[in-house]
């Protein structure tokens, strides 16, 4: 395949910067755009460009992605606090994005999106990650929309704040859905998948679901991960309403929450099943990395407790 020049947005985040890896492992050269210019995944290099921008400045866009072959929109959150909305971030930054690629005659799109999003749902998260799909879908553009479960690997948050809590509390609370199915997908097997959506033609007008090769319940890939860590916490059971509340209490008092409402929601669903995804991954891009106690050990951070600076209070006074 010829070499591009491929812009990401998120390019700072998780999903963002391992896909930003797998495109350089490629020789195409990536524009990277993002709120703050830095992330630990990215190597100094000339092919990558750094541009801060907003996901909904639409002018700033249009400069970010002009030259670009294609873009890969993996900006999105979990999480609503202060400006940035669902509606913002998902839904009118898809927009710009969308306005912008087409201005400058950017040929392809590739949107990360949610395993289980789906209008009319009751819930922001699922229903604007929904909207931005259908935004990708009518643009006009050659497009991919990748529908990812629960995404592990270096610089994730599930992981790390797994880790995190056991090194932190004694106690570990399995609430009521903790017999859910879920489906880890290494974010390297994402990357790859979006990288080769930027290239592959196979790929072109596709709304596929990205799951990991193994089904377990999330209880036990819970216990699979503390055993990594090689720590031992009391399990407990405890009723859905109190991981509802110990969500409404972390986002409310913790810089990263440990734990927000909308991923209460996606857990109570399970993350095994996609919905409107009705295309299918090439055999050759199917995920093929098994959620494995090596897998979760590479992906884990360095042992480290919670500590005052992970409050908002004490980040808010420093």
């Amino acid at each position: 395949a010829r070499l591009m020049r491929i812009a990401i947005t998120g390019g700072s985040g998780f999903v963002g910067g391992h896909t930003a890896r797998a495109l350089l492992a490629r020789g195409d050269d990536v524009v990277l755009i993002a709120r703050r210019d830095h992330s630990a995944l990215i190597p100094d290099s000339p092919q990558v460009t750094w541009l801060q921008a907003d996901i909904d400045d639409e002018i700033a866009l249009g400069r970010a992605v002009e030259g670009c072959d294609a873009v890969v929109h993996c900006a999105g959150i979990n999480l609503e606090r202060g400006s940035q909305t669902y509606d913002r971030v998902h839904v009118q930054g898809t927009e710009a994005v969308v306005r912008a690629s087409r201005a400058v005659g950017v040929k392809r799109i590739a949107l990360v999106s949610f395993l289980r999003a789906r209008p009319a749902c009751g819930s922001a998260y699922h229903e604007s990650k929904w909207e931005a799909e259908e935004i990708v879908r009518r643009s006009g553009l050659g497009y991919t929309v990748v529908k990812a479960g629960v995404i592990y690997g270096q610089g994730d948050h599930m992981l790390d704040h797994l880790s995190r809590a056991f090194h932190t509390f004694p106690v570990f609370l399995l609430v009521g859905f903790s017999s859910r199915l879920i489906r880890p997908v290494a974010v390297v097997d994402v990357a790859r998948i979006l990288a080769a959506a930027a290239h592959d033609e196979r790929l072109a007008g596709l709304t596929v679901p990205v799951l990991g090769p193994e089904q377990l319940t999330l209880s036990a890939a819970v216990r699979r991960v503390a055993h990594v860590t090689g720590r031992h916490p009391l399990f407990l059971r405890a009723p859905t309403l109190v991981h509802q509340l110990l969500a409404w209490l972390a986002e409310r008092l913790m810089t990263i929450p440990l734990i927000s409402a909308a991923q209460v929601r996606i857990l109570t669903e399970g993350i095994a099943q996609p919905v409107l995804a009705p295309d299918r991954l090439p055999g050759d891009l199917e995920p093929i990395t098994p959620f494995s106690e090596e897998a979760i050990r590479n992906g884990l951070p360095p042992a480290e407790r919670f500590h005052c600076r992970d409050l908002r209070l004490f980040t808010a006074a420093a």
